[in-house]
């Protein structure tokens, strides 16, 4: 089982338009869709259609039509009770794949909320073999919960990864190597943030080709126990980096529609690769592909099998710089 963790879960609403988001002007819709949303929500979704068993541990009053919407699509989930109901995210969608996301803040969730959400995963993770604990934590949560909840994970047999970034992400990375995930999926901002570098200048080097600036960022980050760091750089690909290896693919050919959900599918992927065995190389290709076809599809539409195709991205093996000796894991 794997189970993800979605402490500020949404309703997200896609607006389509017909021509290019103008500030001030009157839109009129093509389309209009609203699925359950919330990252690690997305995470449980992908791996919910490729036929994995996952359940989403989430916040939810039995009357929210977030539990309704996740029911309908067959994700498995594990409410804890909450006051509210799950937020709703706006996403507008021009033609050329561009993305104008407005995300409300989430209702703020009393202590015995957290506590249950906290219980829920220790006891879960006991029989899980991926915990992954992905997006924002609502108002009312310390930024360091997510540390906390790594350092109890770890505690497993499971394997947990984690997606946040700005306040819990310093605080999980101030909690090295206690707070260390086996697998942490920044872009190129927030790898900057938690190691001193220029985003921009790692995602220009990337699509110039040059991934070592990256792969140098994220040994910092495996230098101090993290067990892989997967750095998603947009359209000029990803880089994984472990103690023993370091690869860089790069997407194949689409036509961008949206890119919500991108990084959660190229999460899914990566944890889906793994439970199948695959190298480094393989994890790559995997979640590069499924990032690729979430951004190929339009609005919230999340992809299941048949639209990835990991054949078609290359993955290259990289030299990778200096030596690790508090890595975890070693693939």
């Amino acid at each position: 089982m794997i189970l993800t963790l979605t402490a500020n879960p949404s309703m997200d609403r896609t607006v389509t338009l017909d021509a290019a988001l103008q500030r001030g002007a009157v839109h009129r819709a093509t389309t209009t869709t609203t699925d359950p949303g919330g990252k690690g929500v997305n995470v449980a979704r992908v791996l919910t259609a490729a036929g994995r068993p996952c359940t989403a541990v989430l916040p939810g009053t039995g009357s929210d039509p977030l539990l309704g919407a996740l029911g309908a699509l067959g994700v498995r989930y594990h409410a804890v009770p909450t006051t509210g109901l799950a937020r709703t995210n706006l996403t507008v969608s021009e033609p050329d794949g561009t993305t104008t996301k407005i995300n409300e803040p989430g209702t703020a969730l009393a202590p015995e909320t957290v506590a249950g959400l906290t219980a829920s995963v220790r006891e879960l993770a006991q029989r899980a073999q991926w915990v992954v604990l992905s997006g924002s934590v609502p108002p009312g949560v310390d930024a360091g919960w997510y540390g906390d909840l790594v350092a109890a994970v770890r505690e497993t047999s499971a394997r947990v990864a984690v997606d946040t970034s700005d306040a819990p992400l310093l605080a999980l990375a101030a909690g090295f190597p206690r707070t260390a995930p086996d697998l942490i999926k920044p872009n190129a901002e927030e790898l900057g943030q938690l190691t001193g570098r220029d985003g921009e200048v790692l995602e220009h080097a990337a699509a110039q080709g040059d991934p070592m600036p990256t792969v140098e960022a994220a040994r910092i980050l495996v230098d101090r126990g993290v067990g892989a760091v997967l750095a998603t750089l947009g359209a000029s690909g990803a880089v994984l980096v472990t103690a023993t290896g370091a690869w860089f693919a790069t997407p194949p050919p689409i036509t961008p529609r949206s890119t919500v959900g991108a990084g959660d599918s190229s999460l899914a992927g990566y944890v889906l690769a793994d439970l199948d065995g695959a190298d480094g190389a393989g994890r790559l290709a995997r979640a590069v592909a499924y990032g690729s076809a979430a951004a190929a599809l339009p609005g919230t539409r999340l992809p299941t099998p048949t639209d990835v195709h990991v054949d078609a991205v290359p993955v290259r093996s990289l030299s990778l710089p200096g030596s690790s000796a508090l890595a975890r894991h070693t693939s």
